[in-house]
């Protein structure tokens, strides 16, 4: 399985057979999208910087919700959960997506903004990689962030929906959450190729990086 970080909170995680799209953005979020392909679309909730459908070639399923999918031999579990830390009350809901990639458990956090309650942990457990928002402002901040890989207890941690010098809305950088998760030096990289045997056997934080 190869995973590309496409910028803000969108990816692509391309398997043998499959290949998803999580949360695509429109142009105005300064990043460039350019008109990627994939079998399945999931979105975390509607706001249009994560719900552009339309951005996305092949005309694939969307997934947008909670409940249990199984698409083009991909199962997903979506998690209902809340954009922000009072129950939804002031940006509503937001869905965890738990999807089974390649036999690897990959599980999309969305715009979650509240560390994950006991239930929600167990709803998702056995995830090995984790895809988390860790720029605050309107998602878990660093501290929160750290929070909750460690209840999850990932292999593979990737922050994403932080500052970037591309990005033109306004987060917090990934440095606070690097450093919250002890994490003294990395470099970005393109993409990542994981596999079921190539996981590591302690929680390691990559840094992707977006397409220029």
């Amino acid at each position: 399985m190869e995973i590309s970080w496409l910028g803000h909170s969108c990816f692509r995680i391309k398997g043998k057979g499959v290949t998803v799209v999580t949360d695509p953005y429109p142009n105005d979020v300064g990043y460039s999208l350019g008109k990627p392909v994939a079998d399945i679309v999931t979105l975390s909730h509607h706001h249009p910087r994560h719900s552009y459908v339309e951005g996305i070639g092949d005309m694939p399923k969307v997934v947008a919700g909670p409940g249990e999918y199984e698409i083009a031999s991909v199962l997903i579990s979506g998690i209902p959960t809340f954009h922000d830390n009072e129950r939804g009350s002031k940006r509503g809901k937001n869905t965890v997506y738990l999807m089974e990639v390649d036999e690897v458990m990959v599980c999309h956090l969305g715009d979650v903004g509240h560390v994950p309650s006991q239930g929600q942990v167990e709803e998702m457990s056995g995830v090995e990689v984790l895809l988390v928002p860790v720029g605050g402002v309107s998602t878990l901040n660093a501290v929160a962030a750290a929070e909750t890989v460690r209840l999850l207890d990932p292999r593979i941690v990737i922050p994403m929906h932080f500052k970037t010098a591309a990005l033109t809305c306004e987060l917090e950088s990934v440095d606070g959450f690097l450093k919250e998760m002890g994490v003294k030096e990395t470099a970005a990289q393109p993409k990542l190729s994981v596999s079921k045997s190539g996981l590591p056997s302690v929680t390691q934080v990559i840094v992707l990086d977006y397409p220029r």
